[in-house]
Order: C-alpha cells, then sequence, then structure tokens
C-alpha cells in the first residue's frame, strides 16, 4: 500500500481499535502509531521514534500547566466550593419561575471557571442541584438537561484543560486561547439562561418559583462566590496582564485555593490528599492520551495524509466556510461516540493545516472546534455528561434526560453560527491585547 492509503486504514484501525476492543485511547494511539510507523519505514525507525517522543513529551515544561490546574478544581471541589458557590446563585435567581435550573447553569459556569472539567462539573453539580430541583417539584427533564448542559461550560470557559492541550499541540499560547474562550463560554452561558427561560415560559409547571429572599438575604449570600471571584480574576487577571505564564498561573490559582480552604477551615488532611489522588489519577490519563496522539501523529506525518488532506481541501471548488461546516459536521458526530479530548488530538494533526492553508485564524479554529466538540458530551450514543447525570438521578430515565439536553443543543447551535458568522467573538480580545 502506498503511504496515504496506510494512513487512511491507521486511522480506520484506530477507531475499530478503540470501539470495538474497548482499548483505552491513549494505548490505542500509541500502539496503531507505532505499529503503522514500523510498516511504512522499518522497526528500528519506530523503536527509535518512540524513546524520541517519549523524552520530548515527558520533559517538556510545558505540561506542567495541565496537573496544576487540575489539582487547583480539585481543591475546591474537596473544599465545598461548588456547594457555597451554588447557595450564593440561587439567592439572587431561585424567587423567579425557572430559576434553580438558571443557577444551576450559573453556578455551573462559575465552578467551571476554577474546575475547567465537564465531567467534574456534573458530578459535583448533579449532588448539588438535583435534589434541589426535585424539592421545589421540577420537571425532571428540565432539572436534569440543565445541569447535563450546564456541565460542559467546564471544558469552554477558561480555564480548560482542553484549551490547554490544543495550545500544546498546534503551538499557540494558551494565554490567547483562555481570553479567546471567555466570551464565547459568556455567551453560550446566557443562551442557556434564554433556553430556561423559553422552557418555563411555555411550560410553566417544569420550574415554579422558589421562595423569595430579600436583599439583606442576597447580599449575605454574596460570600460564597467570593472564592470563585479571588480565584478567576487571579488566574485570568494575571494571564491577561502579563504578570503569569500559563503554568505560573495554574500553580498560583492551586497555591491560593489551598490557602483559602485552610483558612476557611474547610480542608482536612484527608480531603487534601484525596484531592491529590484525584490530580494524580486524572494527569496520568491526560498524559498517556497526549503521548498516545503525538505517536499517532508522527504516523500519519509520514504518511503525508494530513497534508495531502490539506492540499485536497484547499484545492475543492467550493466557499472555504462550507468546508469549515463540513468540518464542524465531522467533530460533532466524533463526538458523539468519542470522548471530547481524545477527538481532538486524533484529528487536529488532519484538520488543522487545512484551515490553516485556508487563511483562517488559528485562535479562532482552536475556540471554534471545543465549543462544536463540546457538543459531543450531551449527544448519544455515547454524551458522557448525561450518563453522569442520569447515574445520579436514579429516579429520572435516560430518555428523559437525553430530552432534557435535546432543548440546551439549540442554544450550543446558535452559538457555533454566530461564531462562524463573527469570528471576532472569538479574537477580538486577543488580538488587542496584541
Amino acid at each position: 500500500m502506498d503511504p496515504i492509503t496506510v494512513g487512511i486504514v491507521g486511522t480506520l484501525l484506530l477507531l475499530a481499535v478503540i470501539f470495538v476492543l474497548r482499548i483505552p485511547v491513549g494505548f490505542a494511539m500509541a500502539i496503531i502509531g507505532f505499529g503503522g510507523f514500523a510498516y511504512v519505514l522499518n522497526w528500528n525507525a519506530a523503536t527509535g521514534m518512540l524513546g524520541t517522543e517519549l523524552w520530548n513529551v515527558f520533559s517538556k515544561y510545558g505540561l506542567t500547566v495541565i496537573p496544576l490546574f487540575i489539582l487547583m478544581g480539585q481543591i475546591c471541589f474537596y473544599s465545598g466550593v461548588n456547594e457555597r458557590l451554588y447557595k450564593s446563585a440561587y439567592a439572587w435567581m431561585g424567587e423567579i419561575r425557572g430559576g434553580i435550573a438558571m443557577t444551576t447553569i450559573l453556578a455551573c459556569a462559575g465552578f467551571a471557571a476554577i474546575c475547567g472539567s465537564n465531567s467534574a462539573t456534573a458530578a459535583t453539580m448533579s449532588t448539588v442541584a438535583l435534589p434541589e430541583m426535585k424539592k421545589f417539584k421540577y420537571n425532571p427533564i428540565l432539572s436534569t438537561g440543565s445541569v447535563a448542559a450546564g456541565a460542559t461550560l467546564g471544558v469552554i470557559i477558561p480555564p480548560s484543560v482542553v484549551l490547554i492541550i490544543i495550545g500544546l499541540q498546534t503551538s499557540q499560547s494558551i494565554a490567547q486561547l483562555f481570553i479567546g474562550g471567555m466570551v464565547p463560554g459568556v455567551l453560550l452561558t446566557a443562551l442557556f439562561l434564554g433556553t430556561v427561560w423559553y422552557l418555563c415560559k411555555k411550560n410553566p409547571d417544569w420550574g415554579p418559583a422558589g421562595p423569595k429572599t430579600t436583599f439583606k438575604e442576597k447580599c449575605a449570600s454574596l460570600p460564597g462566590s467570593i472564592e470563585m471571584i479571588i480565584l478567576f480574576i487571579l488566574v485570568m487577571g494575571g494571564l491577561f496582564l502579563g504578570f503569569f505564564t500559563p503554568t505560573e498561573a495554574g500553580a498560583a490559582g492551586a497555591a491560593l485555593a489551598l490557602l483559602i480552604s485552610v483558612i476557611s477551615g474547610q480542608m482536612s488532611l484527608k480531603k487534601f490528599w484525596m484531592a491529590v489522588n484525584d490530580s494524580l489519577k486524572i494527569s496520568c490519563m491526560i498524559m498517556v492520551i497526549i503521548l498516545g496522539a503525538v505517536i499517532f501523529g508522527r504516523f500519519l506525518a509520514i504518511t503525508r495524509l494530513p497534508f495531502e488532506a490539506a492540499g485536497f481541501v484547499a484545492g475543492l471548488p467550493i466557499p472555504p466556510l462550507v468546508i469549515i461546516m463540513v468540518i464542524c459536521l465531522i467533530y460533532v458526530i466524533g463526538g458523539m461516540v468519542m470522548d471530547a479530548l481524545a477527538l481532538l488530538l486524533v484529528t487536529i494533526p488532519i484538520f488543522f493545516p487545512v484551515v490553516t492553508a485556508m487563511g483562517y485564524d488559528p485562535l479562532w479554529f482552536g475556540v471554534l472546534i471545543t465549543v462544536v466538540t463540546t457538543l459531543g458530551a450531551i449527544t448519544p450514543p455515547v454524551g458522557v455528561n448525561t450518563f453522569i447525570v442520569a447515574s445520579m438521578a436514579k429516579d429520572v430515565p435516560m430518555t428523559d434526560v437525553f430530552k432534557g439536553v435535546t432543548y440546551f443543543m439549540v442554544a450550543y447551535c446558535l452559538c457555533v453560527a454566530l461564531m462562524l458568522a463573527f469570528p471576532g467573538i472569538v479574537t477580538f480580545i486577543p488580538h488587542l491585547m496584541q
């Protein structure tokens, strides 16, 4: 077989191995990439490449940013920041129709700003929000849908582990990607709130109003959100003003999160150990996926599949916007059956050269595919967030959970359409800084 055919077969074989044999995606990419490299060249070249890439990947200083941001999120999780944040948002929004669902989305957005993971946000907010909405007789379709959809904000609102990895893989500034993701994250949050408002206007019994709170009670609840605000200002403000590199921002955020938790008396030695242990597990999983993606990327590079694909697509007699829309559709479909991070790591070596060859801004594309792929976290048949929420709401059928997130998919589609029509939503602030 010629190298390009080998690249195509290798990509199809990777998908088959992941779905049929259930091998973890990092190991699957490494095995297929190593085997394909040895087939195209020879065994000695493949072993040499493996040793080189092992050193190159794990000796990169930039990768230290991942465990630091994960540690910051885990410390906040075990110190109960999510519960205090929820109570603060509930005091302001709970008394209007659908207010508890809106509170949940706002709390998800706030927790996402210090967590960076949609699955962690889904698990965390489910334990807090679902019992409250059940108590106030919210329709399960709305309650589970708002939690599952709101939790996806954890990947879009910075700091985001996915944006960090996109930056590392495409050699872009992580700080620029973070700042570029802020406006789309806020926009999607607003669209989610609008979705809840529309559903409750159309079906008033879906989200009954909660008890009213006085202005004094509202003000008294604000300290519950101060920790999140301080952390967000420290991390994003430091990056925005150039005080921190992304790694330094992660270290400062983790240190401040620990300091706040200790001062508030919410962090015991046992909880700290659990936070460190979970951070280690998650970080190791991500590192293995990154290594596998690099090895598979080297295999694709020697087959020249990404470059031939870029040249072929760039030469098609169709508008570049149509090509971008097709790529987005591929990411939506791929996100339905594959983990978002793994999907991005497999496909970026193929699509990134195509997009840059057409003259699109790489920063805009990085944030766009993050939003598009994150949609896969709530779409069947995988929909990781929906399964997490369904496991927490054992009395709600899975069909109701999927029905609930369907309403929020409209908000996602509208957000993507606006980003396609107005790329400045992503690029304006980063370019202004430059």
